[in-house]
Parts: C-alpha cells; structure tokens; sequence
C-alpha cells in the first residue's frame, strides 16, 4: 500500500493545503499500519480517508467536542459497571459467592475496542487526531495549547489493536490476582516464637504483604517490638518461598511456628501442606494474558514498554538508572549509620522498614488506636469528616464541600485502595480496611493516603477544560498526593508535632522508604525482563528465578549497607502478584511529593493542590515544570538528606 499511500497523502495535502501536511501524513500512515482485511480492500482505505479527513479546523473542532461527550459516557459507564462488579469482591459486605469472582472477572468494555474498529469510529480519530510520540510530546507540548494537548490526548486512544478476548484474558488474569492477595491474610495471633509462645494478641489479623509490614513498622520503640519483628520477617520468609502452609493461610484454626515450619493443633503436630507456588501461578497468568496482546501494539510491543513507555511515559532504562543512582549514593551508608546508632544494634533485614524518624514513633500506640477508634468506628463517620479533614489543611470550606460531595468511603475486604470516577456525575470510591470494632490506625493511615488519590481524583476531573486531559501524567504522581496527605495524618487527628528537627527528620524518613522501594522496584523490573526471556517457564521455574533475583538485588545493593547477604525479602510486595510493573510509580510518586512538599512551604496547601492537580494529563516533564518548575529529580532528596544528617545526628 505504500505507493497508494503516498499519493492519497499528496492528494489530501493539494485539497487543503501543504501547511497541514504533516498531519496528514501521521494520520494516514497510522490509520494504514492498523487497517486490516477486514476492513476492506486498499481502495476501500483509500476512499475512506478522502471522505473522512477533515482539513478544516472548525469541522475539526466540533468532531472533536462530539467525541468528548461520547466518550466520557462510554468510559464513564463502563467504569461504574466495573465498579459494580467487582464490589462483592472487594467490600468487605459479605460472602464470595463463586458467581461473584466470575463476575468481578469480566470486563463489559472488553469489545469497545473492536467494535470501535469495526465501526470505523477509531479510524475517524487516527485519521483526524493521530497519536504523537512521548519523545514528540516532551519536544512539541512544550507551546501547545490546553486543545492541542487535548488532540493529542485523543490520538492516544487508539495507538494499538487488542482483540477482546485478549482484553477479557487480561482483566480475568488481574482479577484471579487480585483476589487472591485480597483475602491473603495470616492470624499472627496464632505464631509462635522460639519457645513455642504466641506474641500477639489472639485475633489478629494481617494482610500480606501490607499489614505485616506495617505491624513490623509499629513495634519499633517496644520493649518486645524487635522479637515480634524477627516473627513477622520469619512468616514473610515462607510466604516468599512458598513452603507456607496452606492451611494457616486466611485461617486461625491451626498454630504456627514460622522458625520450625510445623503447624500445631491442641498442641498436636499436623502434617504441613505447603502452598502450591499460587503466588507464582498468578504472575505467570498475568504475563500471559499481557504477553498475548503484545502482537496487536504497532510501536510498544512488549507490557514493559506499554507499562512505561505508554502509560508512565518514562522509559523503563531511564526510570532504572534512576533507581540505581540513588541506592547507590554516599548518603544510604551515611543514613543506615544513623539508623543503627539510633537502634543500638545491628541491622536486620526488616529494617528496611525502619519506621523511627516519624512523628509517631514517640506517640502512645495504644492511645492513638484509642483515638482513631473512637473517631471513625464506621465508614460513614469518615465520609461525614471529609470536609473538616480539607478544612484542617487549609481548604476553603466551599471546595471541601465540594470535594466531600464527590467521594464514597466504602469498608475494604483487602487492605484498601481508591477507584477514581471518568464520569463527571460519578463519585470517587475511598476504600479502607475497618475492623468490627472500628478503624484502627493502619486503616485510618491508609484511609488518608487513598483519601489524597480522592482528592486528585476529583480535581483532575471535575475542574479539567477538555475530557480527553482528565487525569494525571502517571499513577506515580496520584501517589505523590496520596503520600502528601499520608504523612498529615496525625496533622488530621489534632496531634501536633512541634519537634524543630521535623523537616529534616522527614528528609531522611523519605530517603530510607525510597531506598527500600527502589529496591523492590527493580526485582519487579527484572522479573518482568526475565519472563520475556523465559516465555514458556513454569511457576515453579518462575519461583527460582524471583528468589535469584531478589537475592541478587540484595547483594548487589544492599547486602554491604545491612552486613548481610543473600536475603529474599525484596520479593514480598503483593503488588508484584496483583498489579504488574505498578511498583516502580511508588518512588517516583516519592520523589514527586518531595518536590511537591518543598514547592507548597510558605504556600497555601489547599489552593495550591488544586491549582496543581486540575494540570491534568500532560507528561511527566511538562507537568512538573507547570507544578513546581522543576522536571522530577533525586537531586533534592539528596541535598535535603545531607542537611539532615548534619543536625540529626543521634
């Protein structure tokens, strides 16, 4: 087709005019690489490009404000049927039903892509609005307008071709993940140390891998805290390994010693069924289901470059080297010193999640559950504080108003998590873990990160000028917010931090979290190149090569920091069973919300949130230059962890 091709181009640019050849030639030239049999014969191509170019940018304008509307009702509405379905899976309101995980499995929206194919209405957008490179954004978006960001925006909808049932696969495959670590739960009640004698109190319960490191966070300070550690990191050692038994899993029938692997009964030994590599199982489905739609990308054809490339809009390479320069600074010796003075010990593994420079470390633990508990037993004494929260943080009362009449606060069966409306008559949905006798901390300090994702939700759609900029560059920057407004949590609860140090303490708190999720970030990555290098492997072969590689993670950057070696604890984060290649959005988000906590010093939080929020989905590049004036960079985190170690020094 390609001669046909250069002709129609020339043909349309004689019609209406060579200074909009440039688009004339992406748009066909795009539309060809996706035009099928199907579709019709190249005269068919040919005669459907003549009659549906449009060369005049009036025309041009009033298709395009047409698709918006459209397309925020298909969106919009396919959205909140996803929300539907997969709410008995993911509130905490009753029993799964069988039929229930078949329904929170299926995507109503998985034939939208065809049918828009087969209707041709994609070919109107490709033709019309083609899609523009990252490199080409970054270069060119630097003078577009708010419109022309928009058209491109627009172009962004069809840069691929995925058949439905490989969308379908794709939504079943995440689904199964999902709900398997949704209901991953261990009763640490019932694990016994050493001696034979339990720890914690007896009917706790803790989601892997969120609640047992957070549990790990909270005994920092305890007189017993560092045995309760040592158990915890003992279970998620076996939980990573998958010689856990099955039958402890969700479960508080049986006890167990994590040291010993034996499950007891009445004080009777039972046989141990070890889990059957599931863990693994369910990476391996998801790879899959990803790696089959793979063929249907006409530039991105791997998940690993649609994962950054396409959706962070950061390249995997960029993104890596990054991480690897800031492990690797003279500062992370410099900060684990600090920390092993403040712990009077050596470092253990788990001290990855030292927990030590923050506030609350030297706050009553039982006092501020008490408080917590008190303040929100239920979901809906959340949603009716949404407004005094906003207005605690400097939001006028009319824009906390408003931003508490779009969200739902809904009790999560996992840990918690916030879904986010495409519609403007659609509320956001906050999700928090709530126990029966009310919300604890955890899920109060989690309710306040997914209460931030709610928040850009809400201005990232309600205050956006064009549809198709709704939205944020990346999820690593809605997790900038949520991190934002995390780290306010006691702020919220009335509990004040006068400590001159808090600005330096927070300094190096952020550069421990970053220099533990960057690690666990790159296991991810290499997983992923691993299985696109090992397409056939099975979960078994899978398993072996995480533990490798989390162990060559560990040695290679943080064996020398910690004086241990060839640990695996790098590969307990849920995240990599339930949401591929999501981890990495995690430091970038961290290294956003310094910038972001510099830049509003001295500024109006709330004003400034919603200035910098209603942005909307611009690159990451143009979008922290408008937010902060400055592209996203370790640099600060850096020169602010050096001031911190300078006067922090016990």
């Amino acid at each position: 087709m390609e001669p046909s091709i250069q002709k129609l181009v020339d043909s349309l640019s004689d019609k209406f005019g060579k200074d909009i050849k440039t688009r004339i030639e992406m748009g066909v030239k795009q539309a060809a690489k996706l035009w099928t049999k199907t579709d019709g014969s190249g005269s068919d191509f040919e005669k459907y490009c003549l009659e549906n170019f449009l060369g005049n940018d009036s025309a041009r304008f009033i298709a395009f404000q047409h698709l918006s509307a459209n397309f925020e009702s298909l969106f919009g509405n396919f959205n909140r049927m996803n929300l539907d379905l997969q709410k008995q899976t993911q509130l905490d309101i009753g029993p799964i039903l069988p039929i229930d995980e078949v329904f929170s499995g299926y995507n109503p929206g998985a034939h939208l892509n065809d049918d828009l194919y087969n209707n041709k209405i994609a070919f109107f957008i490709i033709l019309n609005f083609p899609h523009f490179s990252l490199q080409e954004k970054n270069e060119l978006g630097k003078s577009w307008t708010r419109k022309e960001w928009a058209y491109a925006r627009l172009g962004d909808l069809f840069d691929s071709r995925v058949p439905a049932k490989n969308v379908q696969d794709v939504s079943k495959a995440l689904s199964d993940a999902d709900m398997y670590i949704s209901d991953y739960n261990i009763y640490v009640g019932q694990l016994l140390n050493k001696e034979g004698k339990t720890l914690f109190q007896k009917n706790m319960k803790l989601i892997s891998h969120w609640g047992l490191r957070d549990e790990i966070k909270a005994n920092y300070g305890k007189p017993d805290g560092l045995e309760k550690q040592e158990l915890i990191y003992e279970a998620m050692k076996h939980i990573i390994k998958q010689d856990i038994p099955k039958e402890i899993i969700n479960s508080e029938k049986y006890q167990w010693n994590p040291y010993t692997n034996i499950i007891t009964e009445n004080n009777k030994e039972l046989a141990v069924q070890p889990e059957p590599d599931v863990r693994y199982q369910r990476i391996l489905e998801n790879f899959k289901a990803l790696k089959a739609a793979d063929a249907y990308y006409v530039d991105l054809d791997t998940y690993i470059k649609q994962k950054f490339e396409g959706e962070m809009e950061m390249p995997q390479e960029e993104v890596e080297k990054l991480f690897i320069e800031f492990i690797t600074s003279p500062e992370v010796k410099k900060v684990a010193g600090l920390i092993k003075k403040r712990l009077g010990r050596e470092l253990q593994p788990f001290d990855l999640w030292y927990d030590g420079f923050k506030a609350r470390s030297s706050i009553n633990n039982d006092k501020l559950e008490s408080t917590v508990r008190k303040k929100y037993p239920n979901n809906l004494a959340f949603k009716k504080d949404i407004v005094n929260i906003l207005t605690k943080l400097s939001f006028e009362k009319t824009k906390a108003e408003f931003v508490a009449s779009k969200v739902d606060v809904d009790p999560a069966r996992g840990s918690g998590h916030a879904w986010g409306a495409a519609i403007h008559d659609m509320n956001s949905h906050l999700r928090t873990r709530i126990e029966p006798n009310g919300m604890n901390y955890k899920g109060y300090n989690i309710a306040i990160h997914e209460f931030g994702h709610t928040v850009e939700q809400t201005f990232s759609l309600q205050n956006i000028d064009y549809y198709e900029l709704a939205g944020i560059p990346n999820t690593a920057f809605t997790e900038a917010l949520a991190f934002v407004f995390q780290s306010r949590d006691l702020e919220i609860l009335g509990i004040k931090d006068d400590n001159p140090d808090k600005n330096h303490l927070m300094a190096l708190d952020k550069f421990w979290d970053l220099y533990e999720i960057m690690g666990v970030s790159l296991v991810d990555m290499n997983v992923w190149k691993w299985l696109y290098a090992h397409p056939t492997a099975t979960a078994s072969e899978l398993k072996r090569a995480v533990l490798d590689i989390a162990m060559n993670i560990w040695n290679q950057y943080f064996s020398e920091i910690f004086g241990i070696k060839d640990q695996q604890i790098l590969a307990i984060y849920s995240h990599m069973i339930s949401d591929p290649l999501y981890l990495s959005a995690y430091p970038i988000g961290y290294l956003i919300e310094f910038q972001l906590e510099q830049y509003f010093a001295g500024k109006n939080f709330g004003k400034e949130v919603e200035r910098i929020y209603s942005q909307g989905k611009l690159t990451p590049k143009e979008w922290m230059m408008k937010a902060v004036g400055e592209e996203i960079s370790i640099k600060p985190i850096l020169k602010a962890t050096d001031t911190a170690l300078e006067i922090i020094t016990n």
